[in-house]
Order: C-alpha cells, then sequence, then structure tokens
C-alpha cells in the first residue's frame, strides 16, 4: 500500500478547481486530471483518504471509456504521464496511474443517474411515493429489487458539502433544452446497459450509476469518470437477495458505516476508524480485479 495522496500541489501548473475528489489543472485548451485518495460520502469529504483509490479509480475509468467508445466519444487524450506536457511530467511520482490528461469540455450543469434496482435515494423515495425523480414504478417492490426496466433519475451537480438533488425529466429539459436532455438520457441508459451486461459476466450486479457529459464544439462527450465504485453501486451476484441491502465493492460500505454511528450527513464529516478504511479499499481493489482483469 503505497502513501495517500490527500491533495496536489502544482506550483508550476495553474489549478482549475479541486472537486469532492478530483484535482483538476488548466493547461490551457486541455485538462490535467488527477484523482486522489479523498473519498466522500453524502456528497461530504471525509477527513481521512483511502490509499490507492485515485489510481484504483482511473484505471478503471480509463477501461471503460475504451469500452464505451462505440457508445458515446469521450475526454480522454492519454492516461500515460510519457505523453503528458513537459512541465506535468516533473511531477510523474504523484501522475503514475492516478491521472488523465483530457479535453477541455463544457460540463452540462446536470448528474445523470441511471438506476436498474431499486436502492438509496431511489428506494427512499418510491417508498414515500411509488415514484423516483416522476418516474412510476410497480407497486409492491422490494428494497434492491430489480426494476422492469433501466430509468434515468437525474439531479443537480451542487457544490462541494451541499447535497445534490433529484430533479424530473422536465427540469432536466429546463436546465439543458429538451434535445440535449434527450440524448444524455438515451446515452446514459445505454452505457448502463452496456456496463451492466458486461460486468455480470464477472460476477458484479450494477445496481446504478452516475454519469457526467460535457459539450465540445455541441458535441456531447462523456467526462469525469465512468462506472467506478465512487459512482456506481457494485454487488456481488453470488450474494444478491433482494428485501434489504446489499453487500457491495463500493463505498456504501462506508456509507453503512456512517449511517451507523448516526452522523448527520452535515460537515464536518467524523474521522474513519482503520479498519472501515482498511475494509473499504479491500472492496475497491476487488471490483478492480473483477471487472478488468488486472491489480496496481
Amino acid at each position: 500500500m503505497t502513501q495517500a495522496v490527500c491533495e496536489t500541489e502544482f506550483k508550476d501548473i495553474k489549478l482549475h478547481k479541486r472537486g469532492k475528489v478530483r484535482d483538476v489543472y488548466d493547461l490551457g485548451d486541455k485538462l490535467l486530471m488527477v484523482a486522489t485518495d479523498r473519498i466522500s460520502a453524502f456528497d461530504v469529504v471525509m477527513p481521512d483518504p483511502i490509499p490507492d483509490k485515485g489510481k484504483i479509480l482511473s484505471k478503471i475509468s480509463l477501461f471503460w471509456f475504451k469500452m464505451m467508445e462505440s457508445v458515446v466519444k469521450n475526454h480522454v487524450i492519454s492516461g500515460d504521464v510519457n505523453d503528458y506536457p513537459f512541465e506535468c511530467r516533473q511531477y510523474s511520482d504523484i501522475l503514475n496511474q492516478r491521472s488523465m490528461l483530457v479535453k477541455k469540455t463544457e460540463p452540462l450543469p446536470v448528474e445523470c443517474v441511471v438506476r436498474g434496482y431499486l436502492s438509496g435515494s431511489g428506494w427512499n423515495s418510491y417508498k414515500e411515493s411509488g415514484e423516483i425523480c416522476g418516474i412510476g414504478l410497480p407497486k409492491g417492490l422490494k428494497e434492491s429489487d430489480k426494476l422492469p426496466e433501466p430509468i434515468f433519475t437525474p439531479s443537480t451537480k451542487e457544490e462541494i458539502g451541499l447535497h445534490d438533488i433529484n430533479i424530473d425529466f422536465n427540469e432536466t429539459v429546463r436546465r439543458i433544452g429538451k434535445e440535449t436532455a434527450d440524448k444524455i438520457r438515451y446515452l446514459s441508459i445505454e452505457i448502463y446497459k452496456k456496463g451492466a451486461e458486461f460486468a455480470a459476466q464477472k460476477g458484479i450486479m450494477i445496481a446504478d450509476t452516475k454519469f457526467e457529459f460535457g459539450l465540445i464544439d455541441n458535441e456531447i462527450i462523456i467526462i469525469d469518470e465512468i462506472l467506478t465504485p465512487d459512482s456506481s453501486r457494485f454487488w456481488p451476484e453470488d450474494s444478491y437477495k433482494p428485501g434489504g441491502p446489499q453487500s457491495s465493492f463500493d463505498k456504501q460500505y462506508l456509507r453503512d458505516y456512517l449511517s451507523s454511528i448516526k452522523w448527520d450527513k452535515n460537515p464536518p464529516a467524523p474521522s474513519i476508524p482503520k479498519e472501515i478504511i482498511k475494509n473499504t479499499r479491500s472492496k475497491y481493489m476487488e471490483a478492480l480485479k473483477l471487472l478488468t482483469g488486472s491489480e496496481l
């Protein structure tokens, strides 16, 4: 296990922004995205990192970006430090395996959530109203049940520390226009279906996930990350049993711990015990190995 990277500071490269997990640097017409080992839960960044998590996310994302090229273009230029501009290569020890050189896009202001199973905030919404984001669902479904079809349930993209808010499709249309909303709904469901079909062959059920899209010359491409344990719920197929929560290869394990200590989901976040850090890392590593067949 390597030393965790909580934050990067490259003095001669312009910092564009720090997200919940990624530090993004501005290289003119390109961006350098660095996946740190920070972890967030309930939209709040935890005070303790998960060692190697950024490397795992980067490797899984690059794997999926390549696979999904037949569905949608992506923002990746390279994940190889040797291809980066000269000013970046002096930081290769940090950047290696945890970064991507990407195209600069105009990000769309919605999170594109796709649900194939009834879990998380979707389950809570269903219990209250029988709907998720305005989409009516059959009566009598249990927690973790498979939905008749994957559904597109977008949310807002809020700043760090604020909770994303689920919105219906009409609100998505109001924010970005009908043509763009239709396109990202179609792409999101297609990517989810292809990813879920592949993952099923590896013994993983993708319960739900979220994507981000951006525009380059009015063309929609997928950006940020794709089908990682940070952005998705991965359930082991061999222990799947509807009617309650599932074991997982993702940060649901951390969420469950935080719920068990009755944290109110508002900053500041509590410290994470070493055992929870170790087990979270193991779950991410298992997802990497099962999906890609490789390790760090």
